[in-house]
């Protein structure tokens, strides 16, 4: 419900804080004192239109801000507490609209500065306003087939269709991108099967490149690795200059030195130690300088097997695990490729399986939905007629897609409202053709049918009694008062039965101070209520007779609660 408001510097009003309570509200007070400014600061806090000729004369700015409190299992909560919006444990909204003559309007939700679209859709799902067409929210298709279903107690079955409407969707998604798959399946299969074979016809080998590259370098330098081996050899073992000579001589210097003295043995071990190991090498280099040959033939060789790698490394990623991976890739595509009819066929039979049940489902809310509409248009009828609006032919129509090939996230059905009010005329969608008292009044036949099924905390009305009084102004008031019990309904009124059957009552009255013009409310209780219900009921003169008869109208509503 709308718990608390405050208004500064928006037209006529300088400044106004009121707190209201659950149930029916009534807003009076005579023609032109400025009713109609609190339904319009209400709307700009669910998205309504501003101006800067809203501010007040003398101002830069224009302030109005509300807090809402919801049940803790509200739809709307629970969409915002998904989304981050409000706090997992917030039940409180905060709006708040800044209007300013710069033009730089701001507007915030619980603190947070947001944007107009959050409002717009908050539209409707936490105020309904009855008397301005944009702010209704039973004038859209989709919110006629939410009222259908929501009457109907039709949301289990929604539900199993929506959730299977999903699964078909999925389910012809995975088709289709098999059906892809077989239309480049010539092409792809070609190409993949030159892939493996190119990749498996190299016969690549993880460590092979760094091997090769290290042949290739030894045979781009043959000539200089024989010279420096030759010359390694010659200098270990060649004349008698060379390495191995002068060690043979040490050896037998260092002999005769530990024959004469042994402490000096212990000299002779590594002399005879690097002659074992230089005598070994001296062989290796032998073998090497023999071996290292230039050979063109196996230098061409490994040239072009160095291209056939740096072309497929190139090719498939830069290194040969790289294109030994893509080879691999490559055979498990072909392997599903070969099972793409298989696959073609199981998903066509699942389309197939899950579009039978999908028919069913939406067979069955179809049916349900018609049946509901038929009920719904019963009752909503029976209300106009005790609104005295007899000649006004009112229908739920259902409409459907047969054989039920269009299927939609909600069905196959399409929801209208439709009326006419003059006799003959043919039936056309509400909002299309209902005059701002007449919808007001068709609403709240629809609110009252509706009222334990609608999620729309707070609902305002205004011009609902324009051409109406007496009994019919009565039903009217009765109606707002039930309709108190399941939302806040707010209604401005110029008809005493209908303010009467309040269960709390404003006066908006304008005043003058050396300020200027200004509104103002104030709540009505006791004598101050009787008083402005007598002043509804007698005009200018208001008898003792008129207050009798206005105490009389506010004890009868009272026990009829």
């Amino acid at each position: 419900m709308l718990a608390e408001l405050r208004i500064t510097n928006f037209a006529l009003i300088e400044r106004l804080h009121l707190q209201f309570q659950s149930g029916f509200i009534a807003l009076t007070g005579e023609t032109g004192g400025g009713k109609s400014l609190l339904i319009d600061a209400i709307g700009l806090l669910v998205g309504g239109r501003a101006s800067t000729e809203q501010i007040r004369s003398g101002a830069e700015e224009a302030q109005v801000e509300a807090a809402f409190q919801l049940p803790d299992d509200h739809p709307l909560l629970r969409r915002l507490r998904v989304e981050g919006t409000v706090g997992a444990k917030d039940t409180d909204l905060i709006l708040k609209r800044v209007l300013s003559r710069t033009g730089r309007h701001r507007i915030y939700l619980n603190g947070g500065i947001c944007p107009l679209r959050t409002l717009e859709e908050l539209g409707g799902t936490l105020v309904d306003i009855h008397g301005q067409h944009e702010q209704q929210s039973l004038l859209s298709a989709g919110a006629q087939l939410e009222a259908v279903d929501a009457f109907g107690s039709l949301q289990n079955l929604r539900k199993q269709y929506e959730e299977t409407y999903r699964d078909w969707k999925d389910r012809l998604a995975e088709r289709e991108a098999i059906e892809r798959a077989g239309t480049d399946r010539v092409r792809l299969e070609d190409m993949l099967r030159f892939q493996v074979q190119e990749i498996d016809q190299a016969g690549l080998a993880p460590e092979e490149e760094a091997q090769l590259q290290a042949e290739r370098q030894r045979l781009l330098h043959a000539h200089r690795l024989r010279e420096l081996a030759e010359e390694g050899y010659t200098r270990l073992q060649a004349d008698e200059q060379g390495v191995l000579t002068q060690l043979g001589r040490m050896e037998r210097l260092l002999e005769e030195l530990r024959q004469t003295d042994p402490s000096m043995e212990h000299c002779l071990a590594p002399v005879r130690g690097a002659s074992i190991e230089l005598k070994d090498l001296a062989g290796r280099l032998r073998d090497y300088a023999g071996k290292m040959e230039v050979d063109p033939s196996r230098q061409n060789a490994l040239e072009d097997r160095l291209d056939v790698i740096q072309r497929l490394k190139k090719k498939y990623g830069g290194t040969i695990d790289a294109v030994l991976a893509a080879g691999n890739r490559a055979r498990a595509e072909l392997q599903a490729i070969d099972e793409i009819d298989n696959r073609l066929s199981d998903a066509t039979a699942a389309v197939q399986e899950v579009f039978q049940r999908l028919g069913k489902l939406a067979g069955q809310l179809s049916m349900k939905r018609k049946e509901t509409a038929k009920r719904m248009t019963e009752l909503v009828r029976a209300e106009l007629t005790a609104l005295k609006m007899e000649q006004t032919v009112f229908d739920v129509s259902v409409c459907s897609d047969e054989p039920f090939n269009n299927h939609g996230a909600t069905g196959v059905d399409r929801v209208e409202f439709l009326m006419s009010s003059v006799t003959g005329e043919p039936l056309k969608p509400l909002a299309r053709v209902a005059s701002g008292g007449e919808l007001s009044r068709i609403m709240l036949a629809l609110k009252t049918v509706l009222a334990e099924r609608d999620h729309v905390p707070v609902l305002v009305f205004d011009e609902i009694d324009t051409g109406v009084g007496g009994a019919v102004a009565a039903t009217m008031g009765i109606r707002l008062r039930k309709l108190g019990a399941y939302h806040q309904v707010f209604c401005i009124t110029h008809l005493p039965q209908v303010a009467s059957q309040a269960e709390h009552h404003f006066l908006v009255e304008k005043g003058q101070d050396k300020r200027g013009t200004s509104t103002s409310v104030k709540a009505l209780k006791g004598i101050g209520r009787e008083k402005e219900i007598a002043r509804m009921l007698g005009g200018i003169t208001v008898t003792k007779k008129v207050r009798e008869t206005a105490a009389e109208l506010i004890a009868g509503a009272r026990d009829r609660r």
